[in-house]
């Protein structure tokens, strides 16, 4: 649930940078820190929920007496490629070997990051900020639903935040405008469910999770009156019907008008430019290095793979029985998931984690499970959100907290805020490392359960080779051009028949591009890296010294991970 940013450099960054071409005798590595924290004071303030969500005291990083603001959707393109071009002549200013060995690494990583973005700035209004499941009209509640009460000046924020939502919502609808004057906007089917996603939230009215949230988080507040909250609680109701809900009306009214000017019901190649813009995409999302086509090849490498390994055993009866927990609650989960972590991963800090269930009103219209990532001065507190009406069995829940638990996002925020690395990093979002590592961490998990080996091994290959089928789909779909036609083929081809299935499989991936490669490009090149490592290291490879070594640089791109591996 990251926001992407597209990074400024602020003047007083810009007399950083004169100092560095000067005589003036002053440390690399301070100047590079002074660098780094300013840059990072300014982009987390871009936003009020970006800062709440980043920072539980942003006084401690000198941060005090922001604005409120939920930010914008830009339309110039060349403006944020100008800044992104500023921000990359200002870290190269610094010479990187006079740096620490981690200061090197923020600035190997930083510097990826502006590289990228900045080779897909030309295609900011080819962004599509409304897909379904993922888009803000589906995140943006659930982040006011756990938006943190630790002072009444808190609530104050949050009903301002409230406050700044239509005015987020028009520059939004601006956006999608734009987007449908150059051609670019969504197809119909994307607008419709972007509609009915709006209708439901509306339609709940007083019985909005976000009411009973609100006065859950008030409830377990101190410092205030009851008289206090009583005034906030009438506060809270008159924003949610004068500025939430309306904004929602608003979107939905503007989608409903727009919903036929989409040019395209395909893939993006068939956008102009609209294959290198996947390009970019998958560059970013996935952190790997390889070209399109070399992603495909190294996807079929590993459903071959996976699909010899599932024959080498004796496939499970129709009659086996369904696997099954004896005690299937997902706090008793994490607990045996935390377990099985010690013999394989770095010890963890000691930390807490919520696990809330989605209203089941929204269980149409959010995703199985997600992981709020914590504030990174306060790691210690941790949710996951549940929805019930997809996880249909105790395997699946089991490995879905795998994913969103142990081993997975809550450990892995949890142990990488523990090696305490500089605040930068933060904002940095490589999707591929940190949902390829959930994934990776998921496809281990089978293991970990009391099924006998060749049953784990059917099942955690057979889940496998679905995703890979998915990224085979996405990649077809947007690359090479696939109809629904040729993409119905493809998945009969491997024994899936039902052609309303792939079509709601063809119409999510329409909707949101590289999304699946985020989670199967990056999980194979974490056995890529484990690969590498094991004939690098030879008789000094272990699993743990493995996951620590990843683990320990921080989200990244693979081709800086592969580096550090060859250099242990």
């Amino acid at each position: 649930m990251r926001k992407k940013y597209a990074l400024l450099l602020p003047a007083s960054l810009l007399l950083i940078l004169s100092a560095c071409s000067s005589a003036t005798v002053r440390d690399e590595n301070a100047r590079f820190l002074q660098f780094t924290d300013e840059l990072f004071r300014r982009e987390v303030s871009a936003d009020s929920l970006t800062l709440h969500y980043t920072l539980k005291n942003p006084g401690s990083f000198g941060i005090r007496d922001t604005p409120v603001t939920l930010g914008s959707f830009d339309t110039d393109t060349a403006a944020s490629g100008a800044a992104l071009e500023n921000c990359l002549s200002a870290l190269h200013g610094f010479r990187r070997g006079n740096l620490s060995e981690e200061n090197r690494l923020t600035f190997d990583v930083l510097e990826s990051w502006l590289e990228t973005a900045l080779a897909g700035a030309p295609y900011g209004l080819y962004e599509e900020p409304l897909c379904p499941l993922t888009g803000v009209q589906a995140q943006l509640p659930v982040l006011l639903s756990e938006f943190a009460f630790d002072s009444p000046e808190d609530v104050d924020l949050y009903l301002a935040v409230l406050e700044e939502i239509p005015a987020y919502f028009d520059s939004l609808i601006a956006f999608e405008k734009e987007k449908s004057e150059k051609g670019l906007f969504m197809s119909a089917a994307n607008a419709r469910d972007v509609m009915e996603e709006c209708a439901a939230h509306t339609a709940l009215g007083d019985d909005h999770y976000l009411f009973s949230s609100f006065l859950s988080r008030l409830d377990a507040l101190e410092g205030l009156s009851a008289a206090q909250k009583d005034a906030c609680i009438a506060q809270h109701r008159e924003r949610m019907h004068g500025c939430v809900f309306p904004a929602y009306n608003r979107l939905a009214a503007a989608m409903d008008a727009l919903e036929h000017t989409g040019v395209n019901d395909a893939g993006l190649c068939y956008w102009p430019d609209g294959k290198q813009y996947y390009t970019c995409l998958v560059k970013r999302d996935t952190g790997s290095s390889r070209t399109v086509p070399q992603l495909q090849e190294l996807t079929r490498a590993q459903m071959a793979e996976d699909l010899s390994a599932m024959q080498s055993v004796a496939p499970v009866g129709e009659d086996a029985a369904a696997f099954s927990l004896d005690d299937s609650s997902p706090q008793a989960i994490l607990a045996a998931l935390k377990d099985e972590t010690e013999a394989y991963f770095p010890a963890l800090p000691d930390t807490d984690a919520q696990v809330r269930f989605v209203q089941p009103e929204m269980e149409e219209f959010l995703s199985p499970a997600f992981y709020m990532v914590p504030a990174i001065d306060n790691a210690g507190e941790n949710v996951i959100y549940i929805n019930r009406g997809h996880l249909p069995d105790d395997l699946t829940l089991y490995t879905t907290l795998a994913h969103e638990g142990y081993p997975g996002h809550l450990y892995q925020n949890v142990y990488y805020d523990s090696t305490d690395p500089a605040p930068i990093r933060s904002l940095l979002s490589f999707g591929g490392y940190t949902e390829g590592w959930a994934t990776y961490v998921e496809m281990l998990s089978y293991y970990f359960t009391d099924m006998d080996a060749d049953r784990a091994l059917l099942e955690q290959k057979n889940a496998s080779v679905i995703l890979g089928l998915y990224a085979l789909a996405d990649m077809g779909i947007h690359y090479d051009g696939w109809t629904l036609t040729e993409t119905v083929a493809f998945f009969r081809s491997f024994g899936i028949t039902d052609t309303d299935t792939v079509r709601e499989i063809f119409d999510l991936i329409l909707a949101d591009p590289g999304n699946y490669l985020k989670y199967y490009i990056g999980y194979v090149e974490f056995l890529e890296l484990k690969k590498t490592a094991s004939d690098a290291w030879g008789g000094s490879f272990s699993q743990k010294k493995f996951h620590k070594t990843v683990l320990d640089a921080g989200p990244a791109p693979f081709e800086i991970l592969e580096d550090l591996i060859r250099k242990r």
